[in-house]
């Protein structure tokens, strides 16, 4: 199931490479595949900007299924990056790890459970070294409550719909280092219609053009810095009982993501 595939385990210290900063203590090795990409773009393997898009619950089936609906983020990404999830792959423990770099049983969230993560993530050493954070996700979702407590500047809003107008917004006022934008409406329509049920479906071209909106914005607010935008969901998911959705096993439906990734050079 996961051969041929990093781990997302491997994020958190691809942030901090690309930024020139230290990874968070015993995290996985970068993804190797980003920064060669990075250096390709840009002739170095630094970005002055990341802005990671968190979409829920896109697994790479909806990739290889809905050709046509992926075209649009296939064309305007120059990096296409099969990686497996982590077990349990539920939403606070692929965070967990994402962001820490470590494994469930290393940062201790190993069920769906939404405590202060205690070990050390990118949201810890970035800010040592001088890179300024922002955290916009809906309240009560993982990304709003298990990194609370660093030095990260946090924009918590009821809908999706307010979350992605204060990252256009934070992407105009360039002031972050690092944006890290949640959105769960995909995985909430999911859980109640199916992976391809209507709403489940409307929420995923939401997702998908959201993307697209903000390569738009940073391309043009961002002009004077080297940037990566990721797409980068957490976990798979699949259908249960013919009608709704979840997710949470050991299986490729679940472990399966895949990460987007847009380089966007500065202006010369």
């Amino acid at each position: 199931m996961q051969q041929n595939r990093a781990c997302i385990t491997g994020t958190a210290a691809t942030i901090a490479a690309l930024l020139q900063a230290s990874a968070p203590q015993n995290a996985a090795e970068p993804l190797i595949e980003v920064l060669k990409s990075a250096e390709k773009a840009f002739g170095k393997a630094t970005a002055d900007r990341i802005f990671y898009y968190n979409p829920d619950a896109i697994a790479s089936w909806l990739v290889q299924k809905r050709k046509i609906d992926f075209a649009p983020l296939q064309a305007a990404t120059d990096l296409q990056l099969p990686l497996c999830s982590v077990v349990p792959p539920v939403t606070p423990v692929c965070f967990a790890s994402m962001y820490s770099g470590l494994q469930p049983e290393e940062h201790g969230i190993q069920r769906y459970e939404k405590p202060v993560l205690r070990v050390p993530t990118i949201f810890d050493t970035l800010p040592v070294a001088g890179k300024k954070i922002a955290i916009v996700s809906t309240a009560g979702d993982s990304i709003s409550k298990i990194f609370l407590g660093r030095s990260a500047d946090y924009f918590i809003y009821d809908t999706v719909k307010e979350c992605n107008a204060k990252a256009f917004e934070l992407i105009e006022k360039d002031a972050y280092s690092v944006i890290v934008l949640y959105n769960g409406n995909y995985d909430h329509w999911m859980h109640r219609c199916g992976p391809e049920g209507p709403l489940a479906k409307r929420a995923l071209k939401e997702n998908l053009a959201t993307f697209g909106a903000l390569k738009a914005q940073i391309a043009e607010k961002w002009a004077s810095h080297d940037t990566v935008l990721a797409f980068a969901p957490d976990h798979g998911c699949h259908k249960m009982f013919g009608l709704l959705g979840t997710h949470g096993i050991d299986a490729p439906s679940d472990m399966e993501i895949t990460h987007f990734y847009s380089y966007l050079p500065k202006s010369k």
